[in-house]
């Protein structure tokens, strides 16, 4: 299977270390739309115009977002683009909207300062393993003969990485390491080459 993995450009609520989760639909700043546009640039340097790609992502409004912009450098119509919400970020329940350190402040800390994930689970939020069913019912519905370009989250990609090319226990599911946003991965054979290396914030805030 040969997969280029994308995490979506900053938005304003990374920028305001505000909760996203999976159903915020939080437009990027101008620092995520350069991310975006530099993203879309190394692709159609690697891929070249018009690459014959299925191309998926997550229905969120900053994947949509950083997707219109990536298709717009790579010629292919952003109605090209496939939806599935088993691409969605960490559904963070009760937390969606709130900022980072006001949770801290009220129940204390809720981030691994080391491997910058989730260390507790959000109130009627979802937890690791719910993330790796959701990843793998989605891989085992793509087309193994056909190369794929998906964009979606922090947390999600961490899974699905972890899922095609390993990484630590967390949880009880392989979570690989943490990349900032805007990165871009080529994943084949087991194994990942980072395509570009993005200029956002890495991991979950820790406040």
């Amino acid at each position: 299977m040969d997969i280029i993995l994308a995490r979506h450009a900053e938005t304003v609520f990374n920028a305001a270390a505000r909760m996203q989760g999976h159903m915020a639909h939080t437009p990027l700043t101008r620092a995520g739309i350069a991310q975006a546009e530099a993203m879309g640039a190394a692709l159609a340097t690697a891929l070249g115009d018009a690459p014959d790609r299925d191309l998926w992502v997550s229905p969120s409004g900053r994947t949509q977002q950083t997707a219109a912009i990536v298709g717009e450098h790579l010629k292919r119509p952003f109605f090209d683009w496939r939806t599935d919400a088993r691409l969605l970020e960490i559904d963070v329940g009760d937390w969606e909207g709130r900022y980072y350190a006001d949770i801290v402040a009220e129940i204390g800390p809720i981030v691994d300062a080391e491997r910058r994930l989730f260390s507790v689970p959000a109130p009627n939020g979802e937890w690791f393993p719910a993330i790796a069913e959701r990843l793998q019912s989605w891989l085992a519905d793509l087309d193994p003969a056909r190369p794929v370009l998906a964009i979606s989250h922090g947390i999600t990609a961490r899974v699905l990485r972890g899922l095609l090319v390993g990484g630590a226990d967390w949880h009880g599911v392989k979570v690989a390491v943490d990349a900032p946003q805007g990165t871009v991965f080529h994943i084949r054979d087991g194994a990942e080459q980072v395509l570009l290396t993005g200029s956002g914030v890495q991991g979950v805030r820790t406040a």
